[in-house]
């Protein structure tokens, strides 16, 4: 290696160590301290998986509000829904006893579309898993809002994806404190905290979507 090429080396391992430091010092020290595998539940992907440049979305800390089992409440459409967990797996749900779905043979619902929509956390995912089961017994791959059908396993960004941004929209529209802690994430590339599906659907990333949704908000801050 020539001196100038052991220069130029010197001069972007400096830069690094500068870069880390800045990011050190930029964001909560507690983002990534490591938490014990003992014991952790199977579905979690802890803090100090996080690569250099990245971020887990745990619900350890405050980035937990990112969740979709977060209780942030919200109005769309004129209805309240305590969480986007909840309103998404409401969908799953017959809309009246007209709906198909309520008159299907040997298919049960422990819940009504409007319980499961003011549901959060655990109790909207197993309700929602009900649904799915439901679903497969009744041979279908939709969803409804509002009276409208929609494939709820597409690659493609259809409906479902455009709506599950709506509310994750009017979440952070409707909380502060959501957008004050996405907001505080600058540059960072978020991570689930959870181990997901193999190859789902652009909605499943709710990471990356607030990722666009917080490029919205820094370009606004920069007009």
């Amino acid at each position: 290696m020539t001196g100038k090429a052991i220069e130029v080396a010197a001069l972007a391992l400096t830069m690094l160590a500068a870069a880390q430091t800045f990011a050190a010092d930029k964001y909560p020290e507690h983002w990534w301290t490591p938490v014990p595998e003992a014991n952790k539940p199977d579905w979690e992907i802890l803090p100090q998986s996080a690569k250099p440049g990245e971020v887990i979305l745990s619900k350890r800390n405050e980035l937990g509000i990112l969740s979709n089992f977060a209780p942030t409440s919200f109005t769309l459409y004129g209805k309240r829904y305590a969480s986007v967990e909840g309103f998404w797996q409401m969908m799953l749900y017959p809309e009246s006893p007209e709906d198909p779905r309520a008159k299907f043979p040997g298919v049960t619902w422990p819940h009504t579309r409007e319980e499961v929509g003011q549901m959060t956390a655990w109790d909207a995912k197993n309700a929602g898993d009900i649904g799915e089961k439901n679903m497969k017994k009744m041979g279908i791959d939709w969803v409804t809002f509002d009276g409208k059908r929609m494939k709820y396993w597409s690659m493609k960004k259809g409906e479902h994806y455009r709506i599950i941004v709506e509310a994750m929209r009017a979440k952070l529209d409707q909380n502060p404190k959501v957008k004050k802690v996405l907001l505080s994430t600058g540059n960072l590339i978020l991570r689930p905290d959870h181990f997901q599906e193999e190859n789902p659907p652009a909605e499943w990333h709710y990471f990356q979507i607030w990722m666009d949704l917080r490029t919205e908000l820094q370009a606004k801050a920069q007009r």
